[in-house]
């Protein structure tokens, strides 16, 4: 059970939030001028006034504004900036010791979703780096677990979008709080070892495909007892990001996808997700004007993670080189599931039962059950499934399959090893 948040929101700030969000402010303010700007140079147009040299903006005196406004906007936030560098060592000296607040978490892990890409492009201290995370710490190859106190089965569990690995942890209450959720009950009762993924999803899917690979390669060299099982167990956006990662892995010659044997997936958008691409044709219906133009700038703060899932994207080339806010035809490369790793499908859906609409639209209220299940109207582009390897969480919605009890005892059946003969 999550702690009730605080009353008072800045108990879960941090120095670095801080100069983070002033950064935020400037570009939001400098964002607003250009569409402010936009929106004037639109109906100069329509009376016939000329514009600037640079199409959208204004000329003239009116023009010589709007470039003073960004140019004072800019100054002010280097300055803004700077002395945030200097006090951030200071302040943050005093609270090094404080562990993030899961409501702190949350909300970052919600703004990385939306516009990660942005901020690890602007070296922004909000964008989250990648971890790989035990017992709610960051793993430290120079301090890794004493091997008495971790076992050779190895769980690792990622995220979805907008999403952090606090999220898989559901506690009930009572004296003391007892943790249910899907790692914890493989570890009591399987004897895995859970190890979390945290990650910005905002970054494309297969830019953190090519860094969990890396990750995962140092996991099995540092590892401190052999490792005889490794298995995944990936929600939503998730599920992509161990796909790609394993392709580059597989590609770069590593070791660790040699140790890899199950995949499991739940509620991943292998084919994509349609509210991403209802969010898309925004763009092209406010495009539609010329007044309402300048108003794209807005929609286009979707991250390049969530316009991967227009398709469920997870190699490189299928977003290089392309527009990722205009409208277009399924192009990616079809990528098998893995072989030689045994793979399961969990797929959630609202509906008390199968139908053609509840398959293909309602499915878990995100993703369609088509969709998670692997199927492709293409043959080449289906992912092949065993029968036996597939099961659908009824009456559950997207975030639900991360607390079911249901789905957590269908992951103890399909992981309980067979019985010897």
């Amino acid at each position: 059970m999550t702690p009730p948040a605080s009353k008072n929101p800045i108990k879960h700030l941090r120095a670095s939030d801080l100069r983070g969000m002033a950064q935020l402010a400037t570009q939001a303010t400098a964002g607003a001028a250009h569409i402010t700007e936009g929106v004037h140079q639109a109906v100069r147009s329509a009376l016939g006034a000329p514009g600037g040299k640079v199409p959208g903006q204004t000329g003239g005196i009116t023009g010589l504004v709007y470039k003073s406004v960004r140019g004072v906007t800019q100054l002010l936030g280097q300055g803004v900036d700077a002395l945030f560098a200097r006090l951030q060592p200071l302040l943050e000296s005093a609270e090094a010791a404080q562990p993030g607040t899961p409501q702190r978490e949350a909300v970052l892990a919600a703004l990385n979703g939306v516009m990660g890409d942005r901020l690890a492009a602007s070296n922004n201290p909000l964008a989250t780096p990648m971890t790989l995370r035990y017992r709610g710490e960051a793993l430290d190859w120079r301090a890794l677990p004493p091997g008495h106190a971790v076992t050779g089965k190895v769980l690792l569990l990622i995220h979805g979008l907008c999403m952090n690995d606090l999220q898989w942890h559901i506690w009930h209450a009572g004296e003391p709080a007892q943790e249910m959720g899907h790692g914890a009950a493989l570890a009591a009762q399987l004897g895995y070892t859970p190890i979390y993924l945290r990650y910005n999803t905002g970054r494309h899917i297969s830019q953190n495909g090519h860094e969990l690979s890396s990750q995962l390669e140092q996991l099995v060299a540092h590892w401190p007892v052999p490792i005889d099982e490794f298995t995944v167990l990936a929600h939503s956006m998730g599920g992509l990001v161990i796909r790609s990662a394993v392709y580059y892995g597989r590609q770069d010659a590593l070791r660790w996808p040699a140790r890899l044997n199950k995949i499991v997936f739940l509620g991943t958008p292998h084919h994509g997700a349609p509210l991403e691409r209802a969010g898309n044709w925004i763009d092209v219906i406010l495009g539609r004007t010329p007044f309402s133009a300048p108003f794209v700038r807005l929609t286009r703060l979707r991250s390049a993670g969530i316009t991967d899932l227009r398709y469920g994207y997870v190699l490189d080339v299928d977003w290089q080189g392309q527009d990722l806010y205009r409208p277009r035809l399924d192009s990616r490369k079809a990528v098998p599931l893995p072989e030689g790793v045994t793979c399961y499908a969990v797929a959630g859906t609202t509906a008390a039962k199968r139908s053609a609409l509840a398959d293909r639209l309602v499915g878990d209220g995100l993703v369609p059950l088509n969709s998670a299940l692997g199927q492709h109207d293409d043959p080449r582009r289906s992912l092949v499934f065993a029968k036996a390897s597939q099961w659908i969480a009824y009456r559950t919605n997207h975030v639900a399959l991360l607390s079911s009890p249901a789905v957590t005892q269908q992951l103890v059946q399909w992981l309980t090893p067979l019985p010897r003969a």
